[in-house]
C-alpha cells in the first residue's frame, strides 16, 4: 500500500491514474443505471438532461443506446 497525499489521492502517479479510471468506470455504471431508472419512470430526456448539466442532444446521443428502453 503506497503513502496518499492530504487530498485522499495515491503518490504514486500509476495508482493515482488507475484510481482515476475506476472512479470513472463507477460514475459511468451509477449514471446508466439511474438514467435507465428515470426514463422507466417517465422522464424525458429533457429532464434527465437538466438533472446532468448537459443539453438533451448531448445526454441523448451518449447515453440512448446504453441503456435499456423503457417498458410501457
Amino acid at each position: 500500500m503506497s503513502a496518499t497525499n492530504p487530498g485522499g489521492m495515491p503518490s504514486d502517479p500509476a495508482e493515482a491514474l488507475a484510481a482515476v479510471v475506476a472512479l470513472r468506470r463507477t460514475a459511468d455504471r451509477m449514471e446508466r443505471a439511474a438514467v435507465a431508472k428515470a426514463l422507466a419512470q417517465g422522464w424525458s430526456w429533457s429532464q434527465i438532461a437538466e438533472a446532468l448539466g448537459v443539453t438533451k442532444q448531448a445526454a441523448h446521443k451518449r447515453l440512448a443506446g446504453l441503456v435499456a428502453p423503457a417498458r410501457k
